[in-house]
């Protein structure tokens, strides 16, 4: 090869060092729950309640988990993070609603 090309050849090798490994993307900053319900409108909150709420119901009464979350969402959303934290009280909680849903169905027979 001629004596530039030779020359040429190892300056480009080190001319541009291998590009770095790009950094891995930002995690995106997740809130505590109650950190986002404070920077959300009413409608939001209950929105992001609902949307915590429903598939915790759903292992619990599968059938009626949008009907159930519903009637959970009508009360203070102190009480629904709650039942959020306790599995227990959820569960005790679901329980009663389905007891007075078949009671109510029973009275309707009659």
């Amino acid at each position: 090869p001629p004596p530039a090309a030779a020359a040429a050849a190892p300056a480009a090798a080190t001319a541009a060092p291998a590009a770095a490994p790009a950094a891995p993307a930002a995690e995106p900053v997740q809130l505590s729950l109650p950190a986002m319900l404070a920077n959300a409108t009413a409608e939001q909150q209950k929105q992001i309640l609902g949307e915590r709420l429903f598939p915790q119901v759903q292992g619990l009464q599968p059938e009626l988990a949008g009907k159930i979350t519903g009637m959970l969402l009508e009360m203070d959303n102190s009480e629904v993070l709650l039942l959020l934290d306790d599995q227990d009280a959820l569960a005790a909680r679901v329980d009663a609603i389905e007891v007075l849903r078949q009671h109510n169905a029973i009275e309707r027979t009659f």
